[in-house]
């Protein structure tokens, strides 16, 4: 029988931290320990892949047997001996362990382009980039493209920045063409830093070649023959597969002197980032790669004008330059059939939160807020009611529910107080306290600020003591106006985009869940039952059953009663731990 089979595995971040290189051995050490040669030939391969993006499910295994794909979910090494025994020989697929109709449904929906060779291609085999016309598009450019028609190309498909501001890639690209200057640069910004996001870390896990190659492009396009990706140093994966393409690609010709026989020169150095947030903003990371400390600077010159020391530079974020091969290959107006009007395109997202199936997700811009919760995120966990979602990472808004049905773009989410950012989406449902993700939003802010311009680093300081206050039982009348006055000043007069956008999780939590301001303030009560200070424990009469549970897990010694008698919290003494209410099997406890 002479079967091809080809077995992938999920090695990004989280296959990896579910036990992705034990899976790796266990099939290494079956394929070899089995006299396999009879069965199915020598045809056999076994590849590392990166994010699948249901990362929740993981470790995936795809099995591709003569075409035909079988996904596995949830695998361990233990597994391994029968999915070989029963698929790779006998045949037939192991279904209980395959993934299931929700699985489907959540890729249904989505349109890969950047993420479209994301676990399948090995990250740390050039070979595998190349099979998937991998440096054809860096090919095209030098040999038949002058940069300024790679640039006209750009600026047709409507790209915009994908790292946040969502300014026109083409555009950009053009000014630092024109600007005068001997030396240009082009930098990959791949400091990702917000909360809950891990975009461009899986796209350079999982297939850093795409990145290489749409700075190759992006440099010829300026005239750059030198470029920087500055990369977290907390993101350790990351960097070492970088770190192997880049010398692959050297290896092969696609960096380093004559690319390509063209008569181009380009290549690449990794820089390093220490994990501040600020980095992430363009000039602040210039500063970080010229040995200062990472602090932004006024804005004009812009950096396409005078940039990366002294000279015109072009900063990218990673999922930007992973679709320019993309569109050099397939065409600006394949590219442009994506996304709405002014927002063309796919974009990539971390789904977290309260959502079911949580994960990497690309999807065209323009689709609705409700059809990424319900359709590709399964809805929301224990059948609770959804009650916000917030996008744009710690600079981003808090959407209502009420709101769901705005399409994600870059104008629609302005409009209602919110941001597209670099991807995060976080989702919420009815035991959120709005306030308090008011606060955490802003102490994350706050401990990023660089601290040089006073209404970033005193307004973030002066908005979180009031949430503080307001959360803590402390809010007094004419809070909220403070809140959106001081709100409104830090956005006006910070100097970089990280306090310019700082408050919009006051200000959106404040227009949208004002009531929720109003009973922390004035009713001294949390509604959704999180801010510790503003609870009250209670026992039901009717459903206690003096089992004495409660009183034995108080640390307090705040609950008296007799045994089979109905008990009390004497609230004076009370410290609000919540031990009684977690440990009450009656549900004779109320928190509110």
């Amino acid at each position: 029988m002479n079967r091809e089979i080809s077995i992938n595995i999920c090695m990004g971040t989280g296959g990896i931290a579910a036990g992705g290189r034990d899976v790796m051995k266990a099939f290494e050490s079956e394929l070899s320990g089995k006299n396999l040669q009879a069965s199915i030939n020598e045809n056999c391969s076994l590849h590392k892949v990166g994010c699948r993006g249901f990362c929740a499910r993981d470790v995936l295994v795809d099995v591709i047997v003569d075409g035909e794909l079988t996904t596995y979910e949830y695998i361990k090494p233990d597994m391994v001996p029968r999915i070989v025994e029963e698929h790779l020989i006998g045949g037939a697929p192991v279904e209980e362990w395959a993934v299931k109709e929700d699985y489907h449904n959540f890729h249904e929906k989505q349109v890969k382009v950047v993420l479209a060779d994301c676990g399948i291609v090995d990250p740390e085999d050039i070979e595998s980039y190349i099979r998937r016309e991998g440096y054809e598009a860096a090919k095209k450019v030098l040999n038949s493209m002058t940069p300024e028609q790679t640039i006209n190309v750009i600026e047709a498909s409507g790209l915009r920045g994908r790292g946040g501001a969502g300014f026109p890639t083409g555009v950009k690209w053009d000014f630092a063409r024109k600007a005068s200057g001997e030396v240009k640069y082009i930098i990959c910004n791949a400091d990702e830093g917000d909360p809950g996001a891990f975009m461009d870390r899986s796209i350079i896990e999982g297939n850093p070649h795409s990145v290489i190659e749409g700075m190759i492009i992006g440099a010829y396009s300026i005239g750059a023959e030198r470029g920087y990706v500055y990369i977290r140093a907390e993101y350790p994966l990351a960097v070492e597969r970088l770190r192997m393409a880049l010398a692959q690609a050297r290896e092969r010709g696609f960096l380093g002197e004559n690319i390509m026989d063209s008569g181009f020169s380009f290549d690449i150095k990794i820089k390093l980032g220490a994990g501040a947030f600020v980095c992430g903003e363009e000039t602040a990371l210039i500063a970080s790669i010229e040995g200062e400390r990472g602090m932004p600077r006024a804005k004009p010159p812009f950096p396409a004008q005078k940039g990366l020391w002294g000279q015109p530079t072009v900063i990218n974020n990673v999922e930007t330059l992973a679709n320019v091969p993309v569109i050099i290959r397939k065409g600006a107006l394949w590219f442009a059939g994506f996304g709405t009007e002014k927002s063309k395109g796919t974009k990539v997202f971390a789904l977290t939160g309260k959502v079911r199936n949580t994960g990497l997700i690309e999807v065209p811009m323009g689709i609705s807020l409700k059809e990424i919760i319900y359709d590709i995120g399964g809805g929301i966990e224990d059948d609770r009611a959804l009650k916000a979602v917030q996008t744009g990472g710690p600079s981003g808004g808090c959407i209502p529910a009420d709101m769901v049905d705005i399409p994600v773009d870059y104008e629609s989410l302005a409009r209602v107080g919110s941001i597209v950012g670099s991807g995060g989406m976080v989702v919420m449902d009815e035991t959120d306290c709005m306030v308090n993700i008011a606060k955490y939003f802003l102490e994350f802010t706050q401990a990023e600020s660089c601290g040089k311009c006073v209404p970033c680093r005193l307004g973030t300081k002066r908005l979180l003591e009031i949430l503080r206050r307001i959360t803590e039982g402390r809010g007094k009348p004419g809070d909220m106006e403070l809140l959106e006055r001081l709100s409104r000043d830090v956005k006006s007069a910070s100097l970089c985009g990280l306090g310019q956008t700082a408050p919009n999780p006051v200000l959106s939590t404040l227009k949208y869940f004002r009531d929720e301001y109003e009973a922390h303030i004035h009713d001294k009560r949390c509604p959704a039952g999180v801010c510790k200070n503003l609870l009250t424990y209670t026992i039901l009469e009717e459903y206690c059953k003096g089992c004495t549970m409660c009183a034995r897990v108080c640390p307090a010694g705040a609950i008296v009663g007799e045994k089979k008698q109905v008990h009390k919290i004497v609230q004076e003494i009370c410290i609000k731990c919540g031990a009684c209410f977690e440990t009450c099997k009656f549900k004779a406890i109320r928190k509110g």
